[in-house]
């Protein structure tokens, strides 16, 4: 059976605002960094090498803040894919914090693009068959 990308991440006082909790924004950011260790780590696909020619921007996103998270705490993040489609990829993503309660989930559809030579033109692109079967190994 498959399993989800597994990653932790303590909270810093960079991530807080003046109630001591997680600024929504910064979660986004998390999401974006589990995204990227995904591609890097897991698929073999950094962003430092894909963003000279492809990228692969998120192009909706759901969310839901179950509760709050707060400085120096450890949390688990966990990305799965819930289905591969032709140049897209939709994920299923939650946080969670050390007593195992739910601190956000939701889902994440990425697409993969191919970006023109000039930086001006962006369009979809398929997955090729390497990229499909490692995403693949992700799915739940």
């Amino acid at each position: 059976m498959n399993q989800p990308f597994i990653k932790q991440e303590k909270i810093r006082f960079q991530h807080i605002d003046f109630a001591g909790i997680v600024f929504y924004p910064r979660f986004l950011e998390m999401l974006n960094g589990i995204v990227e260790d995904w591609f890097e780590e897991a698929l073999e696909r950094p962003f430092s090498k894909m963003h000279e020619t492809n990228g692969i921007p998120t192009v909706d996103l759901k969310i839901q803040f179950k509760s709050p998270a707060r400085l120096g705490e450890v949390l688990t993040k966990k990305l799965w894919v819930k289905e591969l489609r032709n140049s897209s990829i939709l994920c299923g993503f939650q946080f969670v914090n050390e007593n195992e309660n739910t601190v956000l989930e939701g889902e994440v559809t990425l697409v993969n693009v191919s970006i023109s030579e000039d930086r001006n033109s962006v369009k979809s692109e398929a997955f090729n068959e390497e990229m499909k079967n490692k995403i693949s190994k992700f799915i739940i």
